[in-house]
């Protein structure tokens, strides 16, 4: 009854399903690690920030470019206050607000954002309170530069003059008028009464999107071997019940068809 398995045609199906269980095992079993691994990263990149906070802050150089390794760290940098841009659309706390984001003018000639605080509201320059003058040292955790688009940042245009949507080197040069690093830091104290803005994990080590797509093509993938299996047994199947028709003589040939000649 099962003769058919060692047919040329069972053959290829037989070697198919043998070759794409293992394979759809392993492409499963490698996305669930790299969820595990961004779960791992969440967890390392939130005690990071977390223990951060507890260390004596280096100089802005010395960490640079921002990386991983360095993203919420805290570092000092000297200068005067330059231009004075506030960002929009920025919840704290489970409300709406926005960023007060000054340009710290330093002695290499680039200039340092620095997010002074956060203001509850609409983002309006006659609420906010202007830049200290003279010389400043200012302390806080290092970010890096962020992408419009990603991880809660508005990438709409058309803001008003004075405002920014992102928080970038890309963004703020054609803002101001001289280079800016390509990193920012937010204070650890609020500046003039406003509410301080708490350092965030670094890029591409949170439960993202991306994260929850790679739980979603794990299940995706131990569901095809489920839906190789289900296959074959349904192949199987229906070949036996054919076999069976055939020797009971329930399958029945084509009917000839009668063809009338004219003889002359």
């Amino acid at each position: 009854m099962y003769r058919f398995l060692l047919t040329p045609r069972w053959w290829g199906i037989n070697v198919f399903v043998l070759l794409s269980i293992p394979f759809c095992i392993f492409m499963g079993s490698w996305q669930l690690g790299r969820f595990e691994d961004r779960v791992q990263d969440h967890r390392t990149a939130t005690e990071q920030v977390s223990e951060a906070r507890h260390e004596a802050p280096r100089p802005l150089e010395d960490m640079l470019p921002v990386t991983k390794a360095t993203s919420g760290k805290l570092v000092t940098a000297g200068g005067r206050y330059g231009k004075q841009l506030l960002v929009p659309g920025r919840e704290l706390d489970g409300k709406q607000g926005f960023y007060v984001l000054t340009l710290l003018r330093t002695g290499s000639g680039e200039a340092l954002p620095v997010v002074r605080g956060w203001l509850p509201g609409d983002a309006g320059a006659a609420k906010v309170p202007a830049p200290p003058a003279g010389e400043v040292t200012v302390t806080g955790a290092l970010q890096a530069s962020e992408t419009p688009g990603d991880n809660g940042v508005s990438a709409q245009g058309g803001l008003p003059a004075g405002q920014t949507s992102a928080i970038s080197a890309a963004s703020l040069v054609n803002l101001v008028p001289y280079d800016v690093y390509d990193a920012w830091v937010t204070l650890t104290t609020g500046d003039s009464g406003m509410k301080a803005v708490p350092a965030a994990a670094p890029p591409d080590s949170g439960l993202d999107l991306k994260a929850f797509q790679n739980l979603g093509y794990t299940a995706e993938w131990f569901a095809f071997v489920g839906f190789v299996i289900f296959m074959w047994f349904r192949l199987v199947r229906r070949e036996v019940e054919s076999a069976r028709d055939a020797e009971l003589g329930l399958v029945t040939g084509e009917e000839p068809v009668a063809v009338d000649v004219a003889v002359n």
